[in-house]
């Protein structure tokens, strides 16, 4: 078997996920209640095998690297670890330039681990993914580097980084970053490979590659932009099709999902997606666990006829004589008697008084909501109170931020 080094990307802002980044890097962005963005890519890889992974981060990292200390324990007798590695300026007095630049300014870890094999992982997308798959199809292949593709509808894919693939199905001919036209599938005409910014190197590949990147005054230092582009020009690159992957326990429903959870609107849409009667994603898969640390709190509680409907609610939550629908509740927070809470994703500590209505929102930690406040009903007033109306309607409350009645 080759020797593996996973690397994780998890340095973003996330700007597009404002306010919800403005306290916090966005891997560290909760999410399904629970758990944090971080905690798919790393319960992708862990569930694979592969049990030695180095997280890179930067921007507003604290809360980030709490959390991967806290949960992310690995057996130290067998030499395994999942760690946050922060930008350490090794080759200058600068911060990282690009996600490239991350791990080139991260060699350390490639040539103490002396890996065959870096997988490279964002850290900020919901799905299941059994990376060893990918891992055995990027050795059959040959090649520099493997890309995971997904297949998305030729008309929606000028949305993202489009992958055009040889008549073989494997070879990667070109790399389109958001064409008017994207190439259809040999296969699936109307179909198109999107870039999921998963990737699997051959170690001295990657090496070199990031050493011409970095000699390159004019290079952005992205992978996507620049590391992947400068392969397939020297025909190094393949695509892993991600209709391939088989994960156990995998529903028909959730067997293919990927989300990029960039926006509001999209984070939001994949919250609704895991609160149907049969869930777009699907949560429950003990056979292929997204692994998180769980707060010590007593069970969720229903009191005062309250109900609840299409809803996940985290323990130490107190619904009170209040009315929740198709909602994802955090720990330890209040919904008090009368409340509607509609369409909506409420992070942890939070408060929301009697009679209030909460619709198409995500109010985020330790937010006290007074009784009678209306948050999603009149879009004109919700900005005029400060708050973050998205494109299609979604209200958004900072962390801390006030609510004045």
């Amino acid at each position: 078997m080759p020797k593996v080094l996973a690397i994780v990307l998890a340095g973003g802002e996330g700007k597009r996920l404002m306010p919800l980044t403005h306290d916090r890097a966005k891997p560290a962005v909760p999410f399904g209640g629970s758990y944090r963005l971080i905690d798919f890519a790393l319960s992708n890889l862990v569930n694979a095998g592969y049990l030695r992974c180095a997280v890179l981060t930067q921007y507003k990292s604290h809360s980030l690297d709490r959390h991967i200390s806290v949960t992310w324990r690995m057996s130290t007798l067998l030499g395994n670890y999942v760690t946050p590695v922060p930008a350490q300026q090794r080759r200058g007095p600068q911060w990282y330039a690009g996600s490239a630049d991350a791990i080139y300014q991260s060699m350390n870890l490639i040539n103490d681990a002396n890996p065959d094999i870096i997988v490279v992982f964002g850290a900020d997308h919901v799905y299941r993914m059994d990376a060893s798959q990918m891992v055995q199809a990027h050795v059959d292949s040959g090649a520099g580097v493997t890309v995971a593709g997904i297949r998305v509808p030729r008309k929606e894919a000028w949305q993202f980084g489009v992958i055009k693939a040889a008549d073989d199905g494997v070879t990667i001919e070109e790399w389109l970053e958001k064409p008017a036209d994207p190439p259809g599938l040999p296969d699936s005409p109307e179909e198109s490979y999107a870039s999921m910014g998963n990737y699997v190197f051959t170690a001295d590949a990657l090496v070199d590659a990031l050493e011409k990147d970095a000699a390159n005054p004019e290079s952005r230092h992205d992978m996507g932009g620049d590391i992947i582009p400068m392969l397939v020009e020297q025909k190094q690159a393949a695509v892993y099709d991600f209709k391939r992957n088989v994960v156990p326990g995998a529903t028909v429903r959730d067997r293919d999902y990927w989300r990029d959870v960039g926006t509001l609107d999209s984070y939001h849409d994949a919250h609704l997606d895991l609160v149907a009667v049969e869930p777009v994603f699907n949560l429950y898969n003990t056979d292929w666990p997204i692994f998180t640390s769980h707060p010590q709190l007593p069970g969720a509680k229903f009191v005062e006829n309250a109900f609840a409907r299409d809803t996940i609610v985290c323990g130490g939550s107190i619904v009170s004589g209040a009315n929740v629908d198709s909602s994802v509740i955090g720990s330890n927070v209040y919904v008090g008697g009368g409340a509607k809470v509609e369409r909506s994703v409420i992070f942890d500590n939070v408060s929301i008084g009697r009679g209030c209505i909460v619709r198409n929102a995500i109010l985020d930690k330790n937010v006290i909501v007074p009784d009678g406040v209306t948050i999603g009903v009149d879009a004109d007033e919700d900005l005029r109170r400060g708050f973050t109306v998205s494109d299609n309607g979604v209200v958004a409350l900072a962390k801390d931020q006030l609510v004045i009645p």
